[in-house]
């Protein structure tokens, strides 16, 4: 019983070790706050809870993929922890370098691997799969806002979509 629980604390503390390392990571005043944003941005206040509900579904989809002790579950956590690498160098790039261009393949790439992960999770866990749909649709949204917030500011895209 201890181990089941845990397994469940550790994957929970890495979901929190990586939303504190992208949150370290500061905007700015002008940046999120004054940059031109599309009007279906969401406010600044529920940015925090929508990560949060997405990292606590993605850590309870790692425990329940953990738990199943198929041998293939290193392999899916592999993928679920290079998705957590992936939303840390995300948030450096967008907003501790102010670089959405830069950012915006990262998100892309995230998305390429959150699929391949729940895929994988599916294999062995049909809820775990399940539990990384919020996850998947936060990061297809961030991946939106990203490319759009990038093209209305001035970026290389506004050419071509606006």
């Amino acid at each position: 019983m201890t181990s089941r629980y845990g397994s469940l604390a550790v994957f929970l503390l890495l979901a929190v070790l990586a939303a504190a390392a992208g949150a370290s990571f500061e905007a700015g005043e002008w940046y999120f706050v004054k940059a031109v944003k599309p009007s279906w941005a969401p406010p600044v206040w529920l940015i925090a809870p929508a990560w949060a509900i997405a990292y606590v579904c993605a850590a309870l989809a790692a425990w329940k993929v953990w738990m199943s002790e198929h041998y293939d579950r290193l392999g899916a956590m592999a993928w679920w922890l290079t998705l957590l690498a992936l939303n840390v160098l995300w948030s450096f790039l967008f907003f501790g370098l102010h670089r959405p261009g830069w950012a915006w393949p990262v998100l892309v790439l995230a998305i390429v691997l959150a699929i391949v992960c729940t895929l994988k999770f599916k294999q062995l866990s049909g809820a775990a799969a399940g539990l990384m749909m919020p996850y998947l649709a936060w990061i297809a949204f961030l991946c939106a806002l990203n490319l759009a917030i990038w093209t209305v500011n001035g970026g290389i895209l506004a050419r071509v979509l606006l």
